[in-house]
């Protein structure tokens, strides 16, 4: 019972500082939106990787058209015509013919062979932006930005020094379903890692900016080659360049999707084998932090459980549990509350999804160590229908390819 006790209240302890970390988050989510953000809106050039049929793509690729901003171009990327992704694209673009400011083009990068096809199909679409771009925007096809989205995405880069300004993505479920709120909160908890300290920000390739002179200095094209990742490899470039990450509250981006419980396993599972390979000692955390909350929260329920089932006090390790739970109902609480600012237009939906932010965290806690785990023992993903097995942040094995139709998920 003493190593029980004791580590217990570690885990209160642990549970106390996130709280306050909650707190932080809240305040900074507040005090970032209240900016009056500085008119900076250079020509930009928005990168969009596409590949297969998101939930909503064409909502999605739409609200690119449609920013708040003086002159841009949108840039789709695809692996070859064949992508049914590619029958969207056009007929937006060919609808937006009229958008003065807007210019649109569509590139085919063909297959990858040394390095994922995301990362590819980037390094061919930076090589075909405007001369005149001083600005490239990288978004996903499964975000849905709002229409101020890339004026504030990119208005902190009016200060040299910034390396990058990124913002993340928060999961709406359409339909429901257990899968899919288990997955908007595993995802949460990512979300609220971003905040004021800028050196320990990370960029989100769903939604990051970065200054053209910024992106050559910090050698970012170098830092893709041989990569899957094209945001953990930015990151690095952009820390060992000793350049500060800002995130922008306000490009908290909607992603409206639903999944089933094998995409939501085979989603999060990937996420944790990436920072495996990308950043060992965020994926160490997460192990030790997510095994001693199984352990003493899941543990503690059936200590509580065999103790009164053989009538022995059960009063300590119960309130242990029930801190322990109320504390992070009251973390996940700040969160939701952060949130609501920059998602207002979701309100309705944030407010749909409350009992299961609330109340649902300890369960992701446990997909977070069956996540871990099962990166310990494979570093093998799927990816939008490549196998890929990642070898180091340098070198990556295809080692298969499906033909892209229907749903995929990032």
């Amino acid at each position: 019972m003493f190593v029980f006790y004791f580590f217990a209240a570690l885990l209160v302890l642990q549970a106390i500082v996130s709280l306050r970390g909650g707190a932080r988050y809240l305040s900074y989510i507040r005090r970032e939106t209240a900016i009056d953000k500085q008119d900076f809106t250079p020509y930009a050039s928005i990168i969009a990787p596409c590949r297969g049929l998101d939930q909503g793509l064409r909502e999605n690729l739409a609200a690119l058209f449609h920013q708040n901003y003086t002159a841009y171009e949108i840039i789709f990327i695809t692996d070859s015509e064949a992508d049914p992704a590619l029958a969207v694209i056009e007929e937006l673009c060919r609808s937006a013919d009229a958008i003065a400011h807007v210019a649109t083009r569509i590139i085919f990068a063909g297959e990858a062979k040394d390095c994922g096809q995301k990362v590819h199909n980037l390094r061919a679409a930076v090589s075909e932006t405007n001369p005149k771009s001083e600005v490239f925007v990288f978004v996903d096809s499964d975000a849905r930005p709002r229409e101020d989205w890339l004026r504030n995405l990119i208005a902190p880069l009016a200060d040299e020094h910034v390396g990058a300004a990124t913002g993340y993505r928060w999961f709406i479920p359409v339909r429901g379903g257990f899968a899919s709120s288990l997955r908007a909160v595993w995802n949460a908890s990512i979300a609220s890692a971003l905040g004021e300290r800028e050196r320990r920000n990370f960029c989100w390739g769903g939604s990051t900016a970065v200054r053209r002179g910024t992106f050559e200095r910090a050698k970012v094209l170098e830092a893709w080659r041989g990569a899957v990742s094209d945001d953990f490899a930015m990151t690095r470039a952009l820390h060992q360049a000793q350049l500060p990450i800002h995130f922008v509250p306000c490009c908290l981006t909607a992603s409206h999707e639903d999944c089933n419980w094998r995409e939501l396993l085979e989603f999060t599972t990937r996420q944790l084998k990436i920072t495996r390979v990308y950043a060992t000692h965020l994926w160490q955390i997460v192990l030790f932090s997510n095994l001693l909350f199984v352990l003493i929260f899941f543990g503690g329920i059936a200590l509580v459980i065999t103790r009164a089932a053989l009538n022995l006090s059960f009063i300590a390790p119960m309130a242990f549990i029930t801190i322990i739970y109320i504390l992070g109902i009251l973390k996940a609480r700040l969160r939701w509350r952060a949130v609501q600012i920059p998602l207002a237009q979701y309100r309705a939906e944030l407010r749909r999804d409350a009992l299961a932010h609330l109340f649902l965290w300890p369960l992701a806690s446990a997909l977070y160590l069956y996540n871990a785990l099962s990166a310990l023992l494979s570093r093998r993903i799927n990816w939008r229908g490549i196998t890929y097995e990642l070898k180091s942040p340098t070198e990556t094995a295809i080692m298969g390819r499906q033909k892209v139709e229907g749903k995929r998920k990032k």
